[in-house]
């Protein structure tokens, strides 16, 4: 059985759903998680690093005692592949070691390039580099690194219809505070709609960014200025009519993990669009807009009508072809070639 060792950030629900699609595929599996901006973000490490003024030098501290670790468990595994998501906590002499000692190094980048700055000194030092926004591809492609465009996907053991009542007609979930074009287009919403159910979860203002803005937020009632956990973000789309989903300013041509998972829990999506986001869905089975007037006029249009059936397409495409599984085996592909791949999956139904 060939083995695998994950390495990634621990941030919502992405390693397990990486743990189980390489599971499902025959792998023996071991995962080491990190935290970020430093490894381990305890509360007494998080207040230290927030108010310290050497926090570069506090990162590489960190960076080397879980470069230590991460060794010696990867010694103690012998992994065929070193998988990594993200990964910026580790130096290119950690991912050279890997390879060294006989592993093949995979990094997939599933936040954009610019929020990762060291990716583009880790590029020359994996095996193979993923990249979930089309931009940063053609980004390395220019520089001279090989890099294959892979989408987030959806984790359908989180994300997947529950018979619950639709008690909320518009629903977003999402960061906003540093998003100043979501804050704007979700006042929009609620000025347009003022009789519908609008709920807002993500976090709008810190308290700990200055009070007096989290004090004199606005529609408190509507921003619920708190995260929710995924298994309780797969509840809300259950309970919505229609979901928004807005990118942030920084992603140009590629999905958010939200476009995936709201058709995977049988929400119908209305999104903002982009060449590869028009791809993926048949025509109108969710709703897509370019300004502010579109996503207006595609809220009213769904709010009105039936959208349970094109809500349904969107979820059998995303089964058929947007899960964590459907990105692992092409991440295998892509390493090993087509003709070894079938040496190395075994897949569990």
């Amino acid at each position: 059985m060939a083995k695998v060792l994950i390495i990634g950030p621990n941030y919502f629900n992405f390693l397990p759903a990486t743990e189980s699609a390489f599971s499902r595929l025959g792998w023996e599996v071991s995962v080491t998680a990190y935290d970020n901006p430093i490894h381990p973000y305890t509360t007494w490490m998080k207040w230290k690093y927030k108010l310290s003024r050497h926090r570069e030098r506090m990162q590489a501290k960190s960076r080397a005692a879980f470069a230590d670790t991460v060794l010696a468990g990867f010694r103690a595994v012998r992994p065929d592949l070193v998988f990594i998501l993200n990964g910026d906590i580790l130096d290119t002499e950690t991912l050279d070691a890997f390879r060294r000692e006989g592993a093949r190094v995979a990094l997939w980048l599933f936040d954009n390039r610019e929020r990762l700055p060291r990716a583009a000194g880790q590029a020359a030092h994996v095996d193979r580099l993923f990249c979930f926004e089309r931009a940063d591809v053609e980004w390395f492609l220019d520089r001279g690194v090989d890099a294959v465009f892979l989408p987030q996907a959806c984790d359908t053991e989180v994300y997947h219809p529950l018979p619950l009542p639709k008690d909320t007609d518009i629903l977003f979930v999402g960061n906003l505070w540093n998003s100043p074009r979501r804050k704007q287009l979700m006042q929009s919403v609620i000025r347009a709609f003022p009789d519908r159910r609008i709920i807002v979860y993500g976090l709008y203002q810190p308290w700990y960014k200055g009070l007096v803005k989290w004090l004199t937020r606005p529609y408190k009632s509507v921003f619920k200025n708190r995260t929710l956990p995924p298994e309780k973000v797969n509840e809300s789309y259950n309970r919505a009519r229609v979901v928004v989903n807005i990118h942030q300013e920084l992603q140009k041509d590629g999905a958010n993990p939200r476009v995936f998972e709201i058709c995977g829990s049988g929400a119908y999506q209305v999104c903002d669009a982009n060449d590869y986001i028009r791809s993926l869905f048949h025509p109108g089975d969710i709703g897509l807009y370019s300004s502010r007037e579109e996503l207006l006029s595609a809220l009213s249009w769904a709010l009105e009508n039936d959208t349970d059936g094109l809500a349904a397409s969107a979820r059998q495409t995303v089964l058929s072809e947007h899960t964590f599984v459907s990105r692992i085996r092409t991440v295998l592909s892509s390493i090993y070639g087509k003709d070894s791949l079938s040496l190395l999956t075994t897949e569990d139904s």
